[in-house]
């Protein structure tokens, strides 16, 4: 299933410019590959001083978890037809461990990024994640991200 950047906006909490991937352009229950050019957007919101960290690589992989997160939500099968209905409860960066940063900035990087999260471990309440952020075949950022899901209004309504 590919998707597009309105698709992408419709099954995760941002909006906006704050979206920061462009297409989904293939995805499994284990994982899930994004690109984006939105590095090297001067209007990308997580700019400081002109400037865009390698550390908002980690942002450009929680959006691509939480992508793959509602595309299994879903029940979404990996087909083409496949429409968007509601955005998936909220997860939360709990942490990041093993981050390793090859670049100091991602704005000079030229091309086309390409993130691959792969779902490691999880179940209702956490997911583990591994993820790695490229251009063409150049390591930019990895890591392993822990995600914390909110419970959802069916289980805060019985108090559990």
């Amino acid at each position: 299933m590919h998707l597009n950047r309105e698709q992408i906006a419709a099954r995760i909490p941002h909006a906006g410019r704050m979206v920061l991937l462009d297409e989904v352009s293939d995805w499994d229950d284990a994982h899930i590959v994004c690109r984006t050019a939105m590095h090297q957007d001067r209007g990308n919101p997580l700019l400081v001083a002109g400037q865009l960290s390698s550390v908002c690589a980690i942002e450009f992989a929680a959006q691509a978890m939480a992508v793959h997160g509602s595309l299994l939500a879903q029940g979404s099968e990996p087909s083409a037809g496949s429409a968007v209905t509601r955005k998936p409860r909220a997860g939360f960066l709990a942490s990041v461990r093993n981050l390793r940063m090859e670049v100091a900035r991602l704005d000079d990087v030229r091309g086309v990024l390409t993130i691959e999260a792969t779902r490691e471990s999880g179940d209702d309440a956490r997911v583990l994640y591994g993820f790695e952020v490229r251009a063409g075949d150049r390591l930019l950022v990895s890591g392993r991200a822990a995600v914390v899901l909110q419970a959802s209004e069916e289980r805060e309504g019985r108090g559990a």
